[in-house]
């Protein structure tokens, strides 16, 4: 049975070939966020599916900031910004991970949580993993207790999950 989030997502998820660059299929969750009923319905299926099992959210820059907003407000919880490298100040943990081509780095500030907390990792889509997966060790680097993650959409042949372990994962449409 689909939920009802996942019938939104799949009625407006946009998609446009060749975009970046020829050969890749672009998904495009803007007019899912756009849609008033449909963010709803997202921010109520991941909230709900992790609902008491969490202190905090962790958004990865820059559409799950939108996503752990609104999940914070909603579940009344700390919301954490997990950034790329060099935009945050003061003390910060690092992680880098891998690209396609070369690397990156997000950045997570230091003792905003009391040691422990239960933090949820949200992001809008799970592709190789990379990201989702360095932010996973940033939060438990950091001393807190991951949680879970939850994403609006996979896209299942490109196998991030298998980067992602037996972190519980929540996925509201995988393709």
């Amino acid at each position: 049975m689909t939920s009802p989030a996942a019938a939104q997502v799949n009625a407006l998820l946009a998609s446009y070939p060749d975009f970046p660059q020829p050969g890749i299929l672009f998904r495009d969750l803007n007019p899912v966020f756009a849609d008033s009923a449909a963010f709803r319905a997202i921010i109520d299926d991941i909230a709900g599916h992790f609902r008491g099992r969490f202190d905090a959210v962790a958004g990865i820059e820059a559409r799950g900031f939108l996503l752990a907003a609104a999940i914070g407000y909603s579940a009344d919880a700390a919301v954490l910004a997990v950034r790329k490298g060099g935009k945050l100040p003061g003390a910060v943990l690092a992680e880098e991970y891998e690209l396609e081509y070369g690397t990156a780095r997000l950045e997570l500030e230091i003792g905003q949580l009391a040691p422990g907390s239960r933090v949820l990792v949200v992001d809008d889509v799970l592709a190789t993993g990379g990201t989702i997966a360095a932010t996973s060790r940033l939060i438990e680097r950091a001393g807190y207790e991951l949680a879970g993650i939850g994403v609006v959409l996979e896209l299942g042949e490109l196998a991030g999950r298998a980067r992602l372990g037996d972190a519980g994962l929540h996925t509201i449409v995988a393709l």
